[in-house]
């Protein structure tokens, strides 16, 4: 019979080997790269098949080393397709020989199935290798994930129900575990499970796999090492899964018989002891539900029998058949034996009673009971992590009692504490549940009703404290176990009290030994308050997650085949759960396509307001609450300004900024750091501001920064904020010294964004602002845009200053360079002799001002062709700022160097070199090397040299300045594209022709 590589075979016939029918299941699972048939199969003893005085276990021993050689060959090995039938995969679990199939006894098959004819016999395999083919890609699952896969085949494919026994070897102990814990099916059914080397707490000799797998990576080969990650020593994983099974084990009463290897591996390098320990390979469970024996076999060779013969197999079926022989198939006689313990556990909580409850209400108590007002999520993928971390801190390590879920408002804590709280309804069943809404008084006090009257206690009159008596009952020992959700706990007012409002709910919240508190909020402040350090923080999802929850949520399941269009979408929605369900019930209304959806998303500002402020009807969130994305963190703002206005002004002024790469310096008040650090750390414990690591930079979620525009614009406040925003950056914005370079690339986005809207206020701090990025944006080289930018700060100019007016002349000025350097040298000329006529007329000669406007002038005339004019011009203002600056001082150094290249171009060029070796040299005393301004002066000296015949120093000093321009400018930047393309001109002046055509080609 061929056996599947993937899923269930079935080794029994449709019906009993002898006629009789079918009374139990049997299930073999292979471990680590193993297989649903080698796993199970061994050398056939060619004398006699059913000889019984073999002894297999030394007949084994003496095998060990010559098939331990092949194993690390066998890795490198090319797996078949999934779909085969046979594979030859091998592995810690699974150890391959070149023998014929012939040659191999598959047990299960061959004997089990006719020992135990009233068992239907299965063996199921699944993607496991460590390696895989050069031509298939592995299967990337965690041992989680294959636990899932497992849990879905089993409730498909074994219709029948008939109980369940597993046989697991090595990892596949750990996949049924996993699945036992997920699934009440399987939970419910299964009665023996027999592990054969199972690594419950992890293997000491995963190291060996991780080798093995780094080994097959050098032959470019595919690994998978989230397995051998979960096999090392203390896995909290296998620590998770290990805890809970045992008291799963323990309340379901399955019975457990654990094999453990009695031989190490020989004759394998790193392997000289057990796999797996003794500690290890057993669950530690009362000896009434495990038992635990050896085998003589090592860890590779445990799973594997010659004939009925062979020790292995008669300790495995006499394990099986003596537990079918005692098996009781009477479920009514269990019910009735479950009931009467329950009664009895009734009547002691009752007997234990104080005053104050009514023992006449015995039947309300006699079970935990459930309150959960919100249906359960059945669209709820993923977050396996965060619900694992939840059940291991409240229910497996049980250190913790009081846990706090934080986030952001839309990211999923509803959801998750939702999950939970009907996981522990199924899974723990002597727990009650209750689920407290915090929105308000109101909410909190109609739950704690609706609970009262689900709980025995007994009412005092008009003058009794309903709530207050909920608490002492659950803070009782007659309650038993509960978890208790206190859900959207966001206002500390409600939570704490206040001045105006002393007493809080948090007054009637219970504490017991046996009582677990989840509470999620949206501020870190309130998470802190109720739980010390025990926060889960959670975040946007991971994007399968979020491919999987947009799935689930549209009517139209093969929209997502459009991946592209998913992606975008999904990005779009920054992966925020909330957003994600907004925009699949918009898509399912109104029969979009996602592509669609994603350019509504890129429409104007007024028409995405609109899209994500629209309201939806989901039934797993509370009635009348903000369910639309962009308006579900109004509420939250709401509570900012009452608690904290400069966090709230905060808002406001981010409102109108990007939302992403925030530096605290651009903020108002940075000046006065205590308050402003205390109004970041109120956004950030909404998580409405992250901090990048330990600097001062944040930033905002986008569809957060979304809200803050809606609240700006619903407070009718969009005119006034801009106002207050675009002063603020006027004021401190950074001058164009290259040594605040750092400063405005970080402001530069944020200042574009304020520009925006600064155009319709008609503002001088705007155009101040305008006029600071075009000069910084000049310095960077981005000519263009600084053109743009100081147009229109001309144009505010025009319109309110006279022309003789100091700012008017500046921004001319500053106007016509950018012109000059963006090739428009005509308009330059026309604006510069305008500025410097005026300059003529109402300064001195030696004035700065006028001096800089002369100097621009001429360095137009020179690019204009007037070189003549050019020398006049510079000689001019050169003798002038001679007399009246500093040898060393900026402007005297700038005009000398135009004047020296202007020399150049005249053909004057030993005054050139002359010239600028003497700029040169005083630059590199007061300059750092990576100055623009020294650069500049190098590069002109270079060309000097290269027209003075004086290629080799070009050369040398050309290739000093390209490097170290590489290492300050973008490989786009002008002067940095300018200086390499000199270099390779001299180069090929200097004969070193393939290095000219090197850096040519990447210039071009």
């Amino acid at each position: 019979m061929p056996v599947h590589r993937i899923g269930f075979t079935q080794l029994s016939g449709s019906h009993g080997v002898r006629g009789g029918p079918y009374r139990v299941n049997i299930i073999f699972v292979h471990g680590l790269r193993g297989h649903p048939q080698h796993t199970w199969e061994d050398s056939r003893d060619k004398g006699s098949v059913d000889r019984s005085s073999v002894d297999r276990g030394n007949k084994n021993a003496g095998t060990v080393t010559s098939r331990k050689r092949n194993i690390l060959k066998s890795l490198f090995k090319s797996k078949p397709s999934s779909s085969a039938s046979i594979s030859t995969t091998t592995s810690i679990a699974d150890d391959e020989t070149s023998e014929e199939s012939s040659d191999k006894l598959f047990w299960p098959d061959e004997y089990l199935t006719q020992d135990i004819p009233e068992a239907r016999v299965w063996t199921y395999g699944y993607n496991t290798d460590a390696v895989g083919g050069l031509f298939q890609a592995n299967n990337k699952n965690s041992v989680s994930q294959h636990g899932r896969d497992f849990v879905v085949r089993v409730e498909r494919e074994i219709q029948n129900e008939d109980p369940i026994i597993f046989v697991a070897h090595s990892l596949g102990g750990i996949i049924v575990k996993d699945a036992i814990r997920r699934s009440d099916a399987c939970r419910a059914r299964t009665k023996l499970i027999i592990f054969l080397g199972t690594p419950h707490r992890g293997s000491a000799y995963a190291g060996w796999g991780e080798i093995a797998s780094n080994l097959a990576l050098l032959a470019l080969q595919d690994s998978n090492k989230k397995i051998i990650q979960t096999l090392e020593v203390n896995s909290e994983v296998l620590d998770n899964i290990h805890e809970e099974f045992k008291t799963i084990a323990d309340q379901f009463r399955i019975r457990i018989h654990s094999f453990q290897e009695a031989r190490g591996i020989s004759g394998m390098k790193g392997l000289h002891n057990k796999v797996v320990d003794d500690i290890s390979s057993k669950l530690d469970l009362p000896r009434s539900l495990e038992a635990v024996e050896s085998i003589d076999a090592n860890h590779m060779q445990m799973a594997r029998c010659g004939d009925r013969a062979d020790p292995r197999y008669r300790a495995i079926v006499g394990v099986l058949k003596q537990f079918i022989h005692r098996m009781v198939f009477d479920e009514n006689g269990t019910r009735l034996q479950q009931v009467s313990s329950i009664s009895f556990t009734a009547e002691a909580r009752v007997a234990k009673r104080g005053g104050g409850f009514d023992g006449a209400l015995t039947n309300r108590a006699a079970l935990p009971c459930h309150y959960i007002p919100l249906p359960e999520n059945r669209r709820f993928v993923g977050r396996d992590r965060t619900l694992d971390t939840l059940k291991a801190m409240l229910f497996v390590r049980k250190e913790w009692r009081k846990v706090a879920i934080v986030g952001l408002g839309g990211v999923g804590k509803t959801q998750v504490a939702l999950q939970l709280a009907y996981w522990t309804k199924k899974h723990q069943p002597k727990f009650s549940v209750f689920w407290v809404p915090a929105l308000s008084n109101a909410t909190f006090e109609q739950a704690f009703t609706a609970m009262a009257r689900k709980l025995p206690i007994q009412s005092g009159g008009e003058n009794d404290d309903l709530k207050e008596s909920v608490r002492r009952y659950l803070s009782s020992e007659a309650a038993g176990p509960w978890l208790l959700v206190v859900d959207n706990a966001d206002d500390r007012d409600i939570l704490f009290g206040s001045a105006d409002m002393p007493g809080g709910i948090s007054d009637y919240l219970p504490e017991s030994d046996e009582g677990l508190t989840l509470f999620t909020t949206r501020s870190r402040e309130v998470a802190v308050s109720v739980t010390g350090s025990d926060v889960i923080d959670l975040a946007e999802m991971h994007p399968q997650e979020a491919a999987e929850l947009l799935e689930k949520s549209l009517i139209q399941k093969d929209m997502v085949r459009d991946e592209a269009a998913t992606a975008e979408l999904l990005e779009e929605l920054t992966y925020l759960p909330l957003a994600i369900t907004q925009a699949a019930a918009y898509i399912n209304i109104k029969q979009v396509p996602l592509a669609e959806y994603v350019d509504l998303l890129h429409g104007t500002q007024q028409d995405i307001i609109g899209l994500m402020s629209k309201e939806f009807r989901d039934n797993t969130r509370y009635p009348g609450s903000q369910d639309a994305v962009a308006t579900t963190w109004l509420v939250s703002f709401d509570q900012i300004r009452k608690s904290d206005n400069v966090a709230a002004d905060l808002l406001s002024f981010i409102s109108c900024i990007e939302p992403k790469g925030i530096p605290q310096s651009l903020l108002p008040g940075s000046e006065s750091t205590g308050p402003l650090v205390d109004a970041i750390g109120t956004l950030c414990a909404y998580a409405f501001l992250t901090r990048r690591g330990d600097s001062k930079v944040f930033d905002m979620h986008s569809l957060v920064h979304l809200a803050t525009r809606i609240w700006v614009q619903r407070e009718g406040q969009t005119a006034p904020t801009h106002e207050k925003a675009t002063r603020h950056l006027a004021a401190v914005f950074p001058s164009d010294d290259y040594a605040n370079r750092n400063v405005w690339r970080e402001y530069l986005p944020h200042a574009f964004r304020v520009l925006q809207h600064s155009k319709e206020l008609d503002m001088e701090e705007g155009s101040d602002l305008l006029f600071w990025v075009g000069r910084c944006l000049m310095v960077d080289g981005r000519i263009k845009e600084a053109a743009r930018s100081l147009e229109e700060a001309c144009q505010w100019m025009n319109r309110h200053f006279a022309e003789d007016h100091p700012d008017w002349l500046a921004s001319q000025h500053a106007l016509a360079t950018a012109y000059q350097a963006n090739g428009q040298v005509k308009d330059a000329v026309t604006l510069l002799e305008q500025v410097v006529a005026i300059k003529a007329k109402t300064l001195a000669e030696d004035h700065p001002s006028r001096l800089a406007s002369q100097h621009a002038l001429a360095t137009a005339y020179q690019d204009n062709g007037q070189v003549k004019d050019t020398v006049t011009l510079l000689e001019q203002v050169v003798a002038i700022k001679a007399k009246t600056l500093a040898e060393d001082h900026p402007d005297r150094l700038a005009s000398q160097h135009a004047l020296a290249i202007a020399y150049q171009a005249n053909g004057q060029v030993k005054d050139a070199v002359t010239l600028l070796e003497q700029v040169v040299a005083i630059k590199a005393k007061t300059l750092a090397e990576d100055h623009p301004s020294q650069l500049a002066s190098q590069h002109a000296l270079a060309t000097a040299y290269q027209d003075n015949g004086q290629v080799k120093d070009t050369v040398m000093l050309l290739e000093q300045v390209v490097a170290i321009k590489a290492k300050t400018l973008m490989e786009d930047h002008p002067s940095r594209l300018v200086s390499q393309h000199a270099l390779a001109i001299a180069y090929q002046d200097n004969g070193q022709v393939k290095d000219a055509v090197i850096l040519l080609e990447q210039v071009v």
